[in-house]
């Protein structure tokens, strides 16, 4: 049975990284895109991120342009756009697809192990599921719901 540190993704810049890298952290994983009235969420992951990351926390963002072509531009410029906008130092991936046929391993996992609202899809971008330190997918948030809501169970996972 396939685990969250079997799976591997390529970062923003083309390397390939394990999941299993991210052993013994709270992993927070985000479809983001730079175009989207979600958008400004960048500012709350990046303020969650700063806040928590020396505790063990890492965040995992993954562009995707599925949801109404929100997330256009390339690798490079989504990276850049990240940087100055909201001064994201946390991992950012390759652009992917988080639904149908072509979906990222990542999103498949997390999907099927947290069904949401529409079943093992997911709705829009900034859908965020957060992993614990163990690997296990322990919780699945809507795009509406803002970074800093999710604060207090990110402290309880950290522990």
């Amino acid at each position: 049975m396939t685990t969250f540190y079997d799976l591997s993704a390529n970062s923003i810049r083309g390397e390939q990284i394990s999941m299993s890298d991210y052993a013994g952290k709270v992993v927070l994983v985000v479809n983001t895109a730079s175009e989207c009235g979600f958008t400004p969420q960048y500012q709350g992951l990046q303020d969650l991120y700063a806040k928590y990351k020396d505790q063990g926390l890492v965040i995992l963002g993954f562009p995707c342009n599925q949801f109404g072509g929100q997330e256009p531009g390339a690798n490079d410029e989504i990276a850049e756009a990240c940087q100055i906008n909201y001064g994201v130092d946390f991992q950012m991936f390759e652009k992917v697809d988080v639904n149908g046929p072509d979906s990222h391993e990542v999103f498949q996992y997390l999907k099927r192990a947290l069904p949401g609202l529409l079943g093992q899809k997911v709705k829009w971008n900034f859908t965020k599921f957060l992993i614990s330190r163990d690997g296990k997918p322990m919780k699945r948030y809507a795009p509406t719901k803002a970074p800093e809501s999710i604060e207090g169970d990110i402290k309880r996972a950290l522990g």
